[in-house]
Formats: structure tokens, C-alpha cells, sequence
């Protein structure tokens, strides 16, 4: 569904990619782990289209998207849940799921709204009050479900347990391990190495902006190098 090939990027003079290869299949659950400042979270922006690409190439669904406009991407299918959420605060609930519906304009859009809801019955409950007014694990819960508005067959899931407390981090990759069922195609990236490598079919580990490992989740989770770097084991 998704193939990355010698990907490089940039801030200014600075490279922060290094040629990322990776791929992701339809129907898995893909994880790319690493340290703070790996370069995860640039990796994402480049295939939502929002950081340049400044070398290499990305294909989704056998078409080359590697300079197609961010604001196109969702339409092809590709959404992204970002880092730190960054939901509309001044907006209700159900504004900001109609805003992730934005491409559409069918009767289906309000079906679309009770599946998110059956996910997370908590937005129900607040689907009228201001979205600023959620906790972390709310807002989480409704920047996924803004990001599955949008009926992505790939969902790009960045950092989703960043500051959130066990028991939500443990709720929050329930449902990421339930969009697999869904018929929903995953990259996830994650500090928690251990918790996104338990969910995945298969993982790549990053570091300084290369991927300096990859293979099944859990021949990287019994790899000992992988045990001690990153799962603190």
C-alpha cells in the first residue's frame, strides 16, 4: 500500500532523513520506534505531504504522491493523526469530526460520526462541549477519530500515547490493534517501543534519521539489542 524509497528531508541546510526505505502492506499494523529526535515524527510529515521532500520517493496505492499537496492526500486515502493531537480547542467535538470529514459530503458522514462514537463513547457524551475542554486522553481520542473521518484506508498515527497515563496509553493502543479488523492499514510511530511493537505485525527501529533496523515485531522485541536500547529490559 505505501512504499518509502531512499526518502530524505531537510530543515533548512540540515538533513534529518538519510534515505528511509520502508513499506507497508494492506491489512498491517506497521511501527517505527526510536529515540526522541530520530526523526519519526518528520518521516510522518513528509508522507502527509506538510515537510518537503528534499530526495526519493513515496507511492501509495501504485501512484507516486511524492510532491502531491498535503490538502490532497486524505481524498487518496491517507489521513494522519499528528503529534500533540492539535485539535481545534475554540471548536466542539462534533465540529472537529465534521472538520475531518471535510472531502465529503454524502449521507454517510453522519454514520462515519457513530462509528467514532461507538469507538470512543466518552466524545459522544461531550460531542456539543468545547474540544479545549478534554483531557489529554479525550483529545487523543477525538484526533484519532478526526483523522478516521476522513475514511482512510492508511492511517498515519503519530506519538498517540505521548503523555497520556497507562491505563489510556493501554485503551489507546486497544483500538489501534481493533482499526486492523476495520480494514484499516496503520503506520504508527511511537517512543513506546514496547507497547507499538506488542500491537504490530512488523517494525522498523530509527535512529538520527536512518532506519538502522527492521523485521517482525516480535523477533524485534527478543532482539537483545532492541531489548536494551529501547525497551529498558
Amino acid at each position: 500500500m505505501l512504499t518509502v524509497e531512499g526518502l530524505r528531508s531537510r530543515y533548512g541546510r540540515i538533513e534529518v532523513l538519510h534515505g528511509i526505505d520502508l513499506q507497508v502492506n494492506s491489512g498491517e499494523i506497521v511501527t517505527v520506534v526510536g529515540a526522541n529526535g530520530a526523526g519519526k515524527t518528520t518521516l510522518l510529515r513528509c508522507l502527509s505531504g506538510v515537510q518537503p521532500v528534499s530526495g526519493g520517493t513515496v507511492t501509495f496505492r501504485g501512484d507516486q504522491i511524492t510532491t502531491l499537496a498535503a490538502w490532497r492526500r486524505p481524498a487518496r486515502g491517507l489521513t494522519q493523526s499528528p503529534e500533540g493531537r492539535q485539535i481545534f480547542t475554540n471548536l466542539s467535538v462534533e465540529e472537529n469530526l465534521r472538520l475531518g470529514a471535510y472531502g465529503f459530503a454524502d449521507d454517510r458522514v453522519d454514520r462515519d460520526m457513530e462509528d467514532a462514537f461507538q469507538m470512543f463513547p466518552i466524545l459522544r457524551e461531550k460531542r456539543n462541549l468545547s474540544a479545549g475542554g478534554l483531557s489529554g486522553g479525550q483529545q487523543q481520542m477525538l484526533a484519532m477519530a478526526r483523522a478516521l473521518m476522513g475514511r482512510p484506508s492508511c492511517l498515519l498515527l503519530d506519538e498517540p500515547s505521548m503523555g497520556l497515563a497507562p491505563i489510556i496509553v493501554s485503551q489507546i493502543f486497544d483500538t489501534v490493534r481493533g482499526l486492523k479488523d476495520l480494514g484499516v492499514t496503520v503506520l504508527l510511530v511511537e517512543q513506546n517501543a514496547f507497547g507499538a511493537l506488542k500491537i504490530a505485525d512488523r517494525g522498523y527501529v530509527m535512529e538520527t534519521g536512518r532506519i538502522i533496523m527492521e523485521g517482525a515485531a516480535e523477533t524485534l522485541i527478543a532482539d537483545p539489542r532492541i531489548r536494551e536500547a529501547y525497551l529498558g529490559i
